[in-house]
């Protein structure tokens, strides 16, 4: 029942860190900011046990005590014991400094399948890979939107209509967010809302079948995964990084799709589940800096930077690149980011601003939560996770994993939960990151 979205702090079972938390355990805090910091360590663990909690089947949740707790709401009661054990083990400056070196989120990555897959040698032809495909992605996204070719029929998916949101109330909302010791942007729930509607991409997929369709994802009762489409859903969730000094706030999308078929008698790509991840991150003032987008298994990792960006020199020893697939001009309120998507593979295909296509059959899609994936509602009115604890979908290995193992990456290829995605094979790089786009981009 474990939640594997975030990592458990050894001695410290009352919190847990994801990647950017951890970025700050080196640095020099305040009390008032350790104490900040340590609280979001808390919420992380107290959502995480809720979770667990909730998805317990009954004759197991009947055998625990939880008149330790004191309470009819388990959250509470997890929330107060947190709170006492902090009180208790963190009120000593080296105290303190144990948590700081217990804070660690482990990489996605098998190091001792790189050793028995002799990675130096093995790397090579899929540094090579990488810069075909890389090549492949360039000619699409130079060839004319026009021009690309449809093998079904175009169907366009849209947010729900949203009030505009202008350049002053984006400042003046993200000024206000980031009030709090560490001026991490946290808006509240409401301006979340219109802020994933403000920026929510059009989807404009090339539908073959319904494995072109966005909706939920869920697992039978047998255990298998699908995707039921009658009723398209984007899933969203708030995320931060860290450029030159400053946290920014970055708004997620994550859509699903029920499957990538088969393209021919051998495909090692193909299995159930598909999807792709859009992300959308935002300068201090609220204007998008830099979108990117991975599949849901970590794959095909594009970066789409603004005209305020440009790449960096990076030192690419035994490392994969990255592949920057378009330059987005300067984002104006009103224009909404429409994204082409390949029928079957799902590829994305043409990434631009405001202009309209020719008309298509359309729909409206509807925005839910990220994190309710962690607790779907099952038969009976029992609750299952979609991920196993180690971030995995289960039953959506692809027969890629026997040929990719030696890159170290756990089942390369499954569908994973946020916070599980490594995104390159040669070398090491992670989708959450927090200082992801420092290390690649730059502003001039």
């Amino acid at each position: 029942m474990r939640d594997g979205g975030t990592a458990r702090i050894d001695g410290f079972p009352y919190l847990r860190a994801n990647r950017f938390l951890a970025s700050y355990r080196d640095e020099p805090l305040s009390r008032r900011q350790e104490l900040w910091w340590i609280d979001l360590l808390k919420g992380l663990d107290t959502q995480a046990r809720t979770i667990e909690l909730a998805n317990l089947p009954e004759q197991d949740r009947d055998e625990l005590d939880l008149s330790l707790l004191s309470t009819e709401d388990p959250s509470v009661g997890l929330i107060r014991c947190a709170e006492e054990l902090v009180r208790r083990d963190l009120s000593e400056s080296e105290s303190l400094a144990v948590l700081r070196g217990a804070v660690d989120v482990p990489d996605e990555y098998h190091y001792w399948k790189r050793v028995v897959g002799l990675y130096p040698l093995s790397a090579l032809p899929f540094l090579h890979g990488v810069s075909a495909y890389h090549a492949d992605m360039e000619a699409v996204f130079a060839t004319p939107l026009e021009d690309l070719p449809i093998k079904g029929r175009l169907m366009r998916y849209e947010p729900p209509p949203a009030a505009m949101v202008s350049d002053e109330d984006l400042s003046a909302m993200l000024t206000r967010a980031r009030r709090n010791p560490l001026k991490i942007p946290l808006p509240t729930p409401s301006e979340l809302s219109r802020l994933f509607a403000a920026f929510a991409p059009v989807l404009e997929i090339d539908q073959v079948d319904r494995n072109d369709r966005i909706g939920s994802p869920l697992l039978s009762e047998e255990g298998k995964p699908g995707v039921d489409t009658s009723d398209p859903v984007v899933f969203v969730r708030a995320a931060h990084t860290r450029y030159a000094g400053e946290t920014l706030l970055q708004l997620v999308y994550s859509f699903w799709f029920p499957e990538r078929p088969r393209t021919g008698a051998i495909d090692l790509l193909a299995g159930r589940l598909d999807g792709i991840t859009w992300r959308v991150t935002l300068d201090g003032r609220g204007e998008p800096l830099l979108f990117d987008s991975i599949h849901n298994c970590g794959c095909y990792h594009m970066f789409f930077p603004t005209e305020r960006l440009q790449s960096r020199a990076v030192e690419q020893t035994f490392q994969e690149p990255i592949l920057v697939a378009s330059t987005l001009r300067s984002w104006r309120p009103g224009k909404r980011t429409s994204l082409r998507i390949a029928a079957r593979t799902h590829y994305i295909q043409n990434v631009r601003y405001g202009a309209e296509p020719e008309a298509m059959a359309g729909e409206l899609y509807s925005f839910a939560p990220d994190d309710q994936l962690r607790s779907l509602q099952g038969e009976d009115n029992s609750r299952y996770s979609l991920f196993r604890p180690d971030g995995i979908v289960p039953g959506t290995q692809r027969a890629e994993r026997f040929i990719f193992w030696p890159m170290g990456v756990p089942d390369p290829g499954a569908m994973r939960q946020w916070g599980r995605h490594a995104t390159a094979f040669v070398g090491k790089r992670h989708f959450d990151e927090p200082k992801l786009i420092e290390r690649y981009f730059e502003m001039f």
